[in-house]
């Protein structure tokens, strides 16, 4: 008889598990909190090449599912001065021509149900999990709309607010506000050569006050991202449309970064929102039940690595249900793949996002250091090979 999983969650990370999970023989059901259509929080999303290949295990081509996206192999890292302390690779092209590629969070979302759509696994929205009750020969997920659904397996991949975690384990971590709000953009037409960055070349600049990165996109326009620090986190509708556009120009008033002038070159604004991680999620699994990407270990947007991590999550879920017809072994096999992984991802997005905090002496000391000391590591390699190399064989 066929196995079923009851997938909690619609984003990437919940669309590729269903995916695998397919692939693996299960009989999937995609259950998406947000209706149909609600807009997703986040601007665009960079999917990093170890993201890329795990899709490409499940038999789908990065150059279908990404093709509204463009790619981005190289990040060029600036000062408040606009001198660039450092150019990095993002990863790409290997040799099977994939690069690190920028999409909008919601076109990547929509190629992934397509996807999803056309393998004939069922997608219900408007179903928020409450909580599930376990037995012997299964689980049973229960919904804010007064139904449930029944399977052998139920995946959390309902994000960093999971309630799947909550249910494993009340005691569970919070999320843990690292300090940064959350903007981005997208110009509304071709912005001049003055302000359009080299092709292919994620721009990023430690601004007097604020993180700013941009990036050329196809059709002259360019695409943004600010990371403005705050000790406290933004409020819901804290900010109107027109005073949160006020705050960002005050914000990067005088910066060598075209960030100003792009923000008023931009008819849409995303934002704000808050950047959080996990500190350490002690239970991922019973024998039930299993979290994967933001649920389990969500990482800070500075590590570059939030939507690869649930790709490979999804992908090695479906890998070790499918090695073996014991569910529960599986999940442990699964676990013991990733978390080690996955947590040094985690330490090292908190890192990376610490640098964009460092006040006027910190970014001082920053900048006189940060270019030698990334010269002597490259000269061993590159340092974020552990992470971008990764495959899942």
């Amino acid at each position: 008889m066929t196995k079923t999983a009851v997938v909690a969650g619609g984003g990437i990370a919940g669309a590729v598990a269903a995916l695998a999970l397919h692939d693996a023989g299960f009989a999937p059901a995609i259950h998406e909190a947000r209706d149909a259509g609600a807009d997703e929080r986040g601007a665009f999303v960079t999917v990093a090449v170890n993201g890329l290949a795990a899709l490409r295990t499940l038999g789908l081509d990065p150059a279908r599912i990404f093709a509204a996206g463009f790619p981005t192999p190289t990040l060029d890292l600036r000062n408040a001065a606009g001198r660039r302390l450092a150019r990095l690779p993002l990863g790409g092209p290997d040799p099977d021509g994939i690069t690190t590629t920028t999409i909008r969070r919601a076109d990547l979302y929509r190629a992934l149900r397509a996807e999803v759509e056309r393998r004939g696994i069922p997608l219900a929205y408007g179903k928020r999990l409450t909580g599930r009750t376990c037995s012997p020969t299964g689980v049973t997920a229960h919904f804010a709309d007064g139904t449930t659904a029944g399977g052998d397996l139920l995946v959390g991949a309902d994000g960093l607010h999971s309630r799947t975690r909550a249910a494993l384990d009340p005691a569970a971590p919070a999320p843990r506000y690292l300090g940064l709000l959350n903007a981005g953009g997208f110009t509304a037409g071709p912005v001049g050569a003055a302000l359009r960055p080299e092709p292919g070349v994620m721009q990023m600049a430690f601004g007097r006050r604020a993180f700013f990165g941009w990036v050329a996109a196809p059709g002259d326009s360019v695409w943004w991202f600010a990371n403005p620090p705050r000790r406290r986190p933004v409020e819901p509708e804290e900010f109107t449309p027109a005073g949160w556009r006020a705050e960002l120009l005050e914000l990067f008033a005088g910066d060598a970064a075209p960030a100003a002038a792009l923000i008023r070159a931009s008819a849409e604004i995303v934002g704000p929102w808050n950047t959080w991680d996990l500190p350490r999620v002690p239970v991922w699994r019973d024998d039930r039940t299993i979290l994967i990407g933001d649920a389990a270990h969500a990482v800070s947007p500075s590590s570059g690595q939030g939507a690869s991590m649930a790709i490979e999550d999804a992908v090695t879920l479906g890998r070790c249900l499918r090695a073996r017809s014991d569910v529960a072994a599986a999940l442990a096999d699964y676990e013991q793949l990733r978390r080690d992984r996955v947590e040094k991802v985690v330490a090292y997005g908190r890192r990376s996002g610490s640098t964009k905090t460092a006040g006027r002496v910190g970014a001082l000391v920053r900048d006189a250091l940060m270019p030698p000391a990334l010269r002597l590591l490259h000269r061993k390699g590159d340092p974020a090979a552990w992470i971008l190399d990764h495959r899942i064989g």
